[in-house]
């Protein structure tokens, strides 16, 4: 191995490292802070629509946007710039500890999701620069592993701070303003990892670009790219999200509500697991490796039908609903945006990782949708939609997987 190769390796190693401590902080912050949002705002007196609104909101233009950031991250190529802000914004999570109404704490519920949009694509795609010669999926699995232990981890604060302040008989609103004003700890040590990382990789990660952007003159989004994008949108929009799979198990937990928290721990737990191995298998097989996550998210649709048509054993079918859900979940994070990064070039790639992440965003909003409509017309007493439900995610993946393949051969 030349000297080039080698200092290109620890380089990935460095980046691998320094973004995935800067996710773990970051999805501390955000993933804990989702686990209370709700119940937040119904203590400030929001209303319920005004809630599923806003949430909803927040959710489409944290995908939507990086439909705009993605090209802005390559017309200026102000990759790390873009990073910073939109990592710096998730100040408005700690800033909740100050809000009194409910109109403000949903302003900055959406600040956190515009603030995603923002550094998303060009977060990935100097991630993806950075670690071609370690090797991508094994290097987007391994930011996934650590993602995931900051998803882990930021609930279980909350959890642990809830529990105690109420133990010591705090009102329920200080409650949760002094929950969020603990997650300014893990907003400080982010601050940290993002400066030093940019400190030791701005220079580096530049060159990098540089030279890649004058690899070619013109570099459009293949058919390839389309074609995929376009898959994972069918894949997502055929697989039972995790939101429902934990409405449907409310009611089997009304005496132990906590077991949906755990659950939701669960999906994080499995996903932190697979993603590491899944990025080895992706550098192994390539993107046809993708056909895997492809036919597994046939099964959470399938065991949730399975919970309604075999009531017996409705809570063990739903709890391997979620397990799998977790291993497709931890794929989908790392192997998917490896794909995007062999699909694309450099100078295009922050617009593909736009459209990738706007294509899989939709999707979630279309399953969410259908999945919902099949879910209440089963709890009405049409029994019949629990194979329809099945039917219906087999289709989809079934033409995700034709897609793929498609994509492959061109």
């Amino acid at each position: 191995m030349s000297d080039n190769e080698m200092n290109n390796v620890k380089l990935a190693k460095i980046a691998i490292i320094s973004f995935g401590l800067i996710s773990l902080f970051g999805d501390i912050i955000y993933e804990g802070a989702r686990s209370i949002i709700p119940s937040y705002l119904e203590v400030l007196l929001a209303p319920a629509v005004i809630v599923g609104f806003a949430l909803g909101l927040g959710e489409f233009l944290g995908y939507a946007l990086r439909l705009v950031s993605g090209p802005i991250a390559d017309t200026t190529r102000a990759y790390w710039a873009l990073t910073i802000i939109g990592y710096c914004l998730l100040i408005s999570i700690p800033l909740l500890a100050l809000t009194t109404n409910w109109q403000i704490a949903i302003i900055l519920v959406i600040v956190e999701r515009i603030a995603k949009a923002i550094r998303t694509p060009a977060r990935d795609t100097l991630l993806s620069v950075t670690t071609r010669a370690y090797g991508r999926g094994k290097a987007f699995g391994l930011h996934e592993l650590l993602d995931q232990i900051g998803a882990i981890l930021g609930p279980m604060i909350v959890t642990v701070s809830i529990f105690y302040y109420s133990a010591h008989k705090v009102e329920l609103p200080e409650i949760f303003r002094n929950t969020f004003l603990i997650l300014f700890i893990p907003y400080l040590c982010l601050l940290v990892v993002l400066t030093s990382g940019y400190l030791k990789m701005k220079k580096p990660t530049m060159d990098l670009l540089k030279a890649a952007h004058q690899e070619k003159i013109s570099e459009p989004l293949t058919r390839s790219f389309y074609l995929y994008s376009f898959a994972v949108l069918l894949n997502t929009a055929g697989l039972f999200p995790v939101s429902l799979i934990l409405y449907r198990a409310t009611p089997t937990l009304l005496e132990a509500i906590w077991g949906v928290a755990l659950l939701y721990l669960l999906v994080q737990a499995v996903d932190a697991v697979i993603a590491p191995f899944s990025g080895l298998a992706y550098d192994k097989f390539g993107i046809k490796f993708l056909s895997i996550p492809f036919i597994l998210s046939i099964f959470p649709a399938t065991f949730i039908a399975f919970s309604f048509i075999y009531s017996t054993f409705s809570f063990v079918f739903i709890v391997i609903a979620a397990a799998v859900f977790g291993a497709i979940l931890g794929m989908q994070e790392s192997i998917y945006r490896a794909a995007v990064a062999d699909l694309t070039g450099v100078r295009k790639r922050g617009t593909g990782y736009g459209i990738f992440n706007a294509c899989y965003g939709f999707g979630f909003i279309v399953s969410g949708t259908i999945f919902g409509y099949f879910l209440d017309k089963i709890n009405e007493g049409y029994i019949a939609y629990a194979s329809f439900m099945i039917w219906y995610s087999i289709v989809l993946q079934v033409l995700s997987l034709i897609l793929i393949f498609i994509s492959i051969k061109k």
